[in-house]
């Protein structure tokens, strides 16, 4: 037995001991953290994918010395535990056996966006993070990710790619439903709560390691396009409140997580740099590292280094700003920026160049395997934490009490913004759309038109414009405002009957002829047609808040400040409103 395999031995020795032991060809593997895919059956793909995952998991695992992955798509708990086991099994037959660690993005809610999250399926269905912010309750968020944690150590999950702290700034932006919102106080507050829930007071065997995104926040995103496109790259703060930004980070780091995230997004008008904050010193080493004392794992957004093809459609690099560079040259800014890892990438060739031309010193490359090399040893992959039970995890992924607990917070976090007859009583004829009618049934009689109903449920969604390119078509962008046809097919319903409307808030929509014309308008932002119907009826109390404000016009959008919060003049809701029943 060699020292790093003894489990009573320091993790710091061995860590030492290990390091010692690897060839550069395996030290450059531990510094990528790619895409894998599985066969419905919790077996390792072992057939070439083109559409994401480009090499088969033994190529990945055997070939490359890569050891880290996240996981695409919904699978069962015992098919996602085998397989779990499988891909250990590769990474044990290696020369020095070092464990696999495998995250996911967020997969307990109802977005379903194959570059940001997955839809519960198999695990506990709870609000987005935008309803847990409407809630505005810390415990709940600490339960919620204690959940996560069972859940995800039950099936081999030892990183979650999450939680996004960003703050909601600009309306426009796609990625805020998997945020707190607009508020940095209270993010701060519940990130706090996140990272202890996922990961406990110290980061063990027990834990699951919280990579926190997207530094320095990822909110002030120029007209609201997204990074992950070239049109949407430039990252700008006309209102000055970029350090604004930061304060949920501190919260996040003074919580202890482990790792961090920076995001696409480039710079623009400011003394940092312009390239994009992967390969950004200033942020990285500079703000990251010295000022806030952040001592954990830094690994980039998945693809930076290369260009790709997903969905059969070509994307470049998301190296913004050093588009011209090569994809060496790229990779040691990034390391000379201060980033340990990369994500989505599967090149560690293009980092033993960098060791043998002597672009990058060898030990710059051991202070990051260094990281990722402890963090394996204490979260117990070397010893007893590196096979699950697929019996344990199909008793624990969607627990009875996990999804009564995930099933209360989507209740909860429903916001009432106009109230007009509620809460309902007795049997009311109802008309639904976009309700299920087998589950209205339970609550009134159900009619075919609104001309026999006594009242309608209606549920929306946040309008956004369509996009061309398949995987941008999950990045919900451009306008929030309800438009024609649509909105005078909407406007006649509320014309012909009392009307209760439910909006689900992806992004702040834009409904003032909504609002003025509804019997009564609520928010989720991830809820069931029971829990909506629950709180319709009075058997069940909705407690949110609005966790941003409500635009009157996409004028007021385009004038506000993409990092000022709550910035567009005169609201149809501000920000915080929210009635009791």
């Amino acid at each position: 037995m060699h020292p790093y395999q003894d489990a009573g031995r320091p993790v710091d020795e061995r860590v030492e001991d290990l390091l010692s032991r690897m060839t550069p060809e395996e030290k450059a593997g531990q510094l990528f953290h790619t895409i894998l895919t599985m066969n419905p059956d919790g077996t390792p793909v072992t057939e070439p994918d083109d559409s994401l995952a480009r090499l088969t998991t033994p190529e990945l695992i055997a070939g490359r010395g890569l050891t880290h992955f996240n996981l695409l798509g919904s699978h069962g708990a015992r098919e996602l535990a085998r397989w779990h086991n499988a891909v250990q099994e590769l990474a044990a037959d290696t020369r020095l056996g070092i464990p696999v660690s495998l995250s996911t993005d967020p997969r307990h809610a109802f977005t379903d966006n194959i570059g940001a999250s997955f839809n519960a399926g198999a695990f506990s269905a709870w609000p987005e993070a935008l309803g847990l912010a409407a809630v505005r309750d810390p415990e709940l968020v600490h339960r919620f990710a204690d959940t996560v944690r069972r859940e995800y150590l039950s099936v081999g999950f030892r990183t979650a790619l999450h939680p996004q702290i960003d703050l909601a700034t600009e309306p426009r932006w796609s990625r805020q439903s998997g945020t707190f919102g607009s508020d940095a106080k209270l993010t701060g507050e519940l990130v706090e709560a996140y990272v202890r829930g996922l990961q406990g007071e110290t980061l063990g065997p027990d834990s699951v390691a919280a990579m926190v995104k997207h530094f320095p926040g990822g909110g002030p995103q120029k007209d609201g396009e997204d990074p992950h496109f070239p049109h949407g790259k430039e990252q700008v703060y006309p209102g000055g409140m970029r350090d604004h930004h930061l304060e949920p980070f501190k919260a996040a780091i003074a919580a202890g997580c482990s790792q961090m995230m920076p995001y696409y997004g480039q710079p623009i008008g400011t003394d940092w740099e312009e390239v994009g904050f992967g390969f950004n010193r200033g942020v990285i080493t500079g703000l990251l590292r010295e000022e806030l004392g952040f001592g954990g794992i830094v690994c980039t957004d998945w693809g930076l280094l290369t260009d790709s093809v997903i969905f059969g459609e070509p994307h470049e690099a998301r190296a913004w700003g050093v588009e011209h560079l090569s994809t060496a040259e790229r990779a040691a800014k990034a390391l000379d920026a201060g980033v340990d890892q990369f994500g989505g990438e599967q090149c560690p060739e293009v980092i033993v160049e960098l060791m043998a031309s002597g672009r990058i010193p060898e030990s710059r490359v051991d202070a990051s395997v260094r990281r990722l090399l402890r963090e394996k040893f204490l979260l117990g992959l070397f010893d007893h934490r590196r096979y699950v039970d697929p019996d344990e995890a199909a008793e624990t992924v969607g627990r009875a009490d996990f999804t009564a607990a995930g099933a209360a917070a989507q209740r909860r976090s429903l916001t009432v913004l106009t109230d007009g007859p509620l809460p309902l009583g007795g049997s009311p004829r109802l008309y639904v759309d976009g309700v299920d009618p087998a589950v209205a049934a339970a609550y009134g009689e159900v009619v075919a038109t609104p001309d026999e109903a006594d009242l309608a449920v209606l549920r929306l969604r946040t309008p956004y414009e369509e996009r061309p390119n398949r995987f941008e078509s999950f990045f919900h962008s451009g306008t929030l405002a309800f438009e024609e046809p649509a909105l005078g097919r909407i406007l006649t319903l509320l014309d012909t009957v009392p009307t209760i409307v439910c909006v689900n808030l992806e992004r702040p929509a834009v409904l003032p002829e909504i609002a003025a014309g509804a019997a009564a308008l609520l928010a989720d932002y991830g809820a069931s047609d029971d829990a909506l119907l629950d709180v319709l009826f009075g058997r069940a109390r909705p407690e949110g808040r609005l966790p941003f404000e409500l635009p009157r016009s996409m004028d007021a959008v385009r004038a506000a400040r993409p990092d000022v919060p709550n910035d567009t003049v005169d609201p149809v809701f501000p920000h915080g409103h929210g009635l009791d029943l």
